[in-house]
């Protein structure tokens, strides 16, 4: 079988519990826990920069919040006055770290979580992606694939059918490069993973039993913010523009690139999918009960994607055995 490339969005997790995966509940379920604030004033600043004056529901809510946290970041780094005066009150200085910290906590709640695959999808998926080593890429933030993958040996260093990058030492991009007649595949964090913490410069990987809501700290490699951001936010990391960069490389190997569980909203995603795969075979497979008819998602994939594209619609995607 020839290697694919599978894009998968938060729709697995909502196909899996639609209310521990729900963005909303995750964000609500963060905002109004004391004990996962390291100070509460940081919330009521961080609320401030909400449209409702309330807990954010969306990424789109999480606009203005980004371009404070941004300015403040960039105030931060710049020198102070002749006086010695700097430009930020003290929050103002901690603003940016405390916006990580919602964020990556937020990321950590979706990802710590007992829920697993259901036996014929999983059996069926590791199957494919161990034959064909398959590239796989992620834009959600749970671990119902990555604890799979490394259960059945596909991440498991140079010795899996998959790598993204990391070693026991960091992350380092030369850790994709194939070398010594290697054929592997990759794993990209498209928008971060709660498992990347930073360390005295090097981005280091996290194991899955190390996140949880007590394991709280700021991080730049998640993506949860609104879409117009989600680039800049992309730039900033190391880890998640070289993932972009190999996203881009991944597609050259290709025919086929199946998304699954993916809305279609993150139009960075699909403007690169339209420019680099606009002559590939492009499968959708999406929840039918979102309200809309078959011929109008069609027409927005062929907006979006331009065209070759084979749409499957269904009550339950984790049905779909046929990679």
């Amino acid at each position: 079988m020839a290697r694919k490339l599978l894009i998968f969005g938060n729709g697995l997790g909502m196909a899996v519990d639609a209310n521990h995966y729900s963005l909303t509940n995750a964000l609500n379920t963060v905002w109004s826990n004391d004990a996962l604030w390291s100070d509460t004033v940081h919330r009521d600043l961080i609320q401030n920069c909400i449209p409702s004056g309330q807990c954010p529901v969306s990424e789109e809510e999480l606009d203005k919040l980004y371009l404070v946290s941004t300015s403040c970041d960039y105030l931060n780094a710049y020198p102070n006055t002749v006086n010695g005066d700097h430009w930020l009150s003290d929050y103002g200085q901690e603003f940016t770290n405390a916006t990580q910290e919602y964020i990556h906590t937020v990321a950590s709640y979706l990802f710590n979580s007992t829920n697993t695959l259901p036996v014929a999808f999983k059996t069926a998926l590791i199957d494919f992606v161990r034959t064909t080593k398959s590239h796989v890429a992620t834009l959600n933030y749970d671990k119902l694939l990555y604890e799979e993958f490394i259960n059945a040996g596909i991440c498991s260093g140079f010795s899996g059918q998959l790598v993204d990058g990391f070693t026991s030492v960091g992350f380092d991009s030369s850790n994709l490069v194939r070398l010594f007649n290697r054929n592997f595949g990759y794993y990209m964090h498209l928008h971060g993973c709660p498992l990347f913490r930073d360390i005295e410069g090097i981005t280091y990987k996290l194991s899955t039993s190390q996140i949880s809501s007590g394991n709280i700290f700021g991080s730049k490699h998640i993506v949860l913010t609104h879409i117009p951001h989600k680039p800049s936010v992309i730039t900033a990391s190391e880890v998640l523009s070289t993932y972009w960069g190999y996203l881009i490389f991944s597609l050259s190997e290709v025919d086929e690139i199946i998304l699954f569980g993916y809305s279609g909203c993150d139009t960075h995603l699909n403007k690169i999918l339209k420019v680099h795969a606009s002559t590939k075979n492009k499968k959708i497979i999406e929840w039918d009960g979102d309200g809309q008819t078959p011929q109008q998602r069609q027409q927005f994939w062929d907006n979006e994607l331009g065209g070759n594209v084979n749409l499957q619609r269904m009550p339950d995607i984790t049905q779909f055995t046929s990679w």
